[in-house]
């Protein structure tokens, strides 16, 4: 398994577009995915793979490049794979996956990268784990997965491989079926020990909906946010980003346990504090800044 994604915000780009693979270096996300897949429609797969093969190669990197392939069990995926790997992708995603699709996906790395003379197991993966059906009862099965640092889930192919109409309900939330998912992709991310992403928020008109999104998704556990449009960016690294006063108070409670070695519990502002507290405390201080 890699180390644990570090990255507020996750930004899409479509495959096909040279202007877009710039426009998203320069966007200040801290991650930029190349995408291979739903952004490209099929008679321009084949461009767009010369297209980010050519990006990888040439493009000064401001941030981690990684490659989102089409799924294991098209046509493409391979295709894509043999293109984008000898250029040395940061990561690649792959969607629509099962834990025994990472397995395999983790054996074609190995033999690409040892074919284009990168080191075993420099390409890390992210998977997106909810959006098919029998992907769903596997969410909990990542614990030692090669190569993963994240998780992450998708809603609208998620309620496309149920035959749903829609997947929200008339006050605009997720319907329970994908509340679930979502709670499901962030435990087993935690149990797998790696980082959980939230998925889009598909209206990038929308952005202070997408604000109070980033905000309770931080809260609940989430560590980063895919983006589609550079315009997401800002208000993402913000809302995964820790304020002054969330700092000091982390500080504080570091402080005050190392002030008492040994202590269970202390008291701080009148409140009793435990081991999850300075747990809690610890990560907000190892949160990207900025």
């Amino acid at each position: 398994m890699a180390e644990p994604l570090i990255a507020r915000s996750l930004l899409f780009a479509p495959g096909d577009s040279e202007r877009k693979l710039a426009k998203a270096g320069a966007s200040g996300a801290d991650l930029v995915l190349l995408d291979l897949e739903d952004a490209v429609a099929a008679p321009n797969k084949a461009d767009a793979r010369r297209l980010v093969a050519e990006h990888l190669r040439t493009a000064e990197r401001a941030q981690p490049q990684w490659v989102r392939i089409n799924p294991l069990d098209t046509g493409h995926a391979l295709a894509d794979l043999a293109a984008v790997v000898p250029h040395r992708p940061d990561g690649i995603m792959l969607p629509k996956a099962t834990r025994a699709e990472a397995d395999r996906l983790h054996h074609y790395l190995t033999a690409l990268e040892v074919a284009s003379g990168i080191a075993p197991g420099t390409i890390r993966t992210i998977v997106v784990a909810t959006e098919t059906a029998p992907a769903l009862f596997g969410l909990g099965d990542y614990a030692g997965c090669p190569r993963l640092a994240a998780l992450t889930w998708g809603a609208e192919d998620s309620a496309t491989a149920l035959g749903a109409t829609d997947n929200r309900d008339e006050t605009g939330e997720y319907d329970f079926p994908y509340q679930l998912f979502r709670a499901l992709a962030l435990a087993g991310a935690a149990a797998a020990g790696v980082t959980p992403i939230e998925t889009i928020h598909g209206d990038f008109r929308d952005l202070d909906g997408l604000a109070k999104v980033a905000a309770k998704a931080r809260r609940a556990g989430f560590r980063g946010m895919m983006a589609i449009h550079p315009d997401q960016v800002p208000v993402i690294n913000r809302a995964f980003s820790p304020s002054e006063s969330e700092l000091e108070r982390a500080e504080r409670i570091v402080a005050a346990f190392a002030a008492n070695p040994g202590a269970g519990t202390i008291g701080l502002d009148g409140a009793m504090l435990d081991m999850p507290h300075l747990k809690r405390a610890q990560a907000v201080l190892a949160m990207p800044r900025g």
